[in-house]
């Protein structure tokens, strides 16, 4: 029998996907599913980065690129960037990547090892986790709480920094919490980051687009004295709706960045080239489009919180950012992963349980609100059901 080594068995996944595919199997048994468990735009890509993918290809762009992307798109990206947070930022330093996770996956790879250790937040994206564990390294969770706003602490972050930490990870505007750090407490992580000099920073600021009632997006950007140091995730999927289209970005501290395109020859040779120029379409041209997506999600977001908290024993802070509601289920008498179970097999909507973000996410379900507002309101009206009808289980 083949056997495969070991540090596979540490690998975990992201369940959100197979909350999809249970609630895919179930809608193809003849139930009606509210799926609010993906976190997915529902709108369409635009129409005029959609053109641009399909102009590329009729106009022949068909072949391999450069691994670290093609030259506009990462001019593109260095535009992007200015134009947001006044920073400037070389398309050499740039990166093109399949996906959010690609960036995540080389950063934990070139940090983690056996003896290191690495932060990550908790509750949070749990592929974060899952790949720290994969290198060897100690995991060592950074708690995200519902006291401070699901905003990460300065004073409790730098408290957990050892000597074998070699990895920071943040995110900010944060999935699932939906959690804004900030400025003040970005200033105050920065600041005590001067004594760790030899600490790297990743920081996912993938949803950076999303705040809402005039929070602002403090970037680790525009942090001049860490940028040596900071490798920087961003990427269409959340921001122009092109989840499947796989594209994503990143920038890289120089010393870093040559190690970070071996990665890249190594694993998926370059990203597809008519996805790179739809990319250029979208972030040079109008960005109307992001500001109607996010002005949606708003309004969503106003019906999710006010319909979480209407429900028995259901709490819910209002998120700053993202497309998330984090609600606290602690007082229904549901453990939160089973209460997320049986809400899908028994009332037909699909949610995520806080556990499978960390061990800071029990007490908790993530729902997405990146759905239509019939959606949701009968999504909550079913929740509401059910949490009437079925005590603690």
């Amino acid at each position: 029998m083949v056997t495969i080594v070991p540090s596979f068995g540490r690998i975990g996944e992201e369940n959100a996907f197979a909350v999809l595919a249970r609630a895919g199997q179930l809608a193809a048994e003849g139930r009606d599913i509210v799926n609010l468990g993906i976190g997915q735009p529902d709108m369409p890509t635009p129409a005029h980065i959609v053109e641009a993918g399909i102009k590329a290809l009729r106009d022949g762009h068909h072949g391999y690129t450069p691994a670290v992307g093609i030259l506009p798109l990462r001019e593109a990206v260095s535009r992007d960037l200015h134009r947001r947070h006044g920073v400037e930022v070389s398309p050499d330093s740039v990166m093109i990547v399949p996906g959010g996770k690609v960036t995540m996956f080389m950063a934990i790879l070139m940090f983690g090892e056996p003896g290191a250790e690495i932060l990550y937040p908790d509750p949070g994206f749990p592929i974060y986790r899952s790949m720290i564990e994969f290198t060897g390294a100690t995991p060592v969770p950074v708690p995200i709480r519902e006291a401070n706003g699901f905003a990460f602490s300065a004073e409790e972050t730098l408290s957990l920094v050892t000597e074998r930490t070699r990895l920071l990870i943040l995110n900010s505007p944060a999935n699932p919490t939906g959690g804004v750090t900030p400025k003040a407490e970005i200033d105050a992580l920065v600041a005590g980051l001067a004594a760790h000099p030899d600490l790297a920073i990743l920081s996912d600021e993938i949803y950076g687009t999303m705040t809402y009632d005039g929070e602002a997006h403090h970037s680790l950007l525009r942090y001049p004295e860490i940028r040596e140091r900071l490798i920087y995730l961003d990427g269409a999927s959340k921001t122009y709706a092109m989840t499947g289209w796989r594209l994503g970005w990143s920038v890289w501290p120089k010393p870093l960045y040559d190690a970070a395109r071996k990665l890249a020859v190594n694993a998926h040779s370059c990203v597809n080239a008519a996805t790179q120029w739809a990319g250029v379409a979208a972030l040079d041209g109008s960005q109307d489009c992001v500001a109607e997506m996010v002005a949606e999600f708003d309004r969503r977001r106003a019906l999710v919180v006010e319909g979480l908290n209407a429900l028995p024993n259901v709490s819910c802070i209002t998120p700053k950012g993202a497309f998330y509601a984090f609600p606290n289920v602690g007082k229904t008498g549901w453990k939160a992963k089973k209460l997320a179970s049986a809400l899908l097999e028994e009332a037909g909507v699909a949610t995520i349980g806080g556990p499978d973000f960390g061990v800071h996410g029990e007490g908790y379900i993530r729902l997405s609100y990146a759905n239509s507002s019939e959606n949701i309101l009968r999504a909550l009206d079913r929740m509401g059901t059910f949490l009437s009808e079925r005590a603690g289980g």
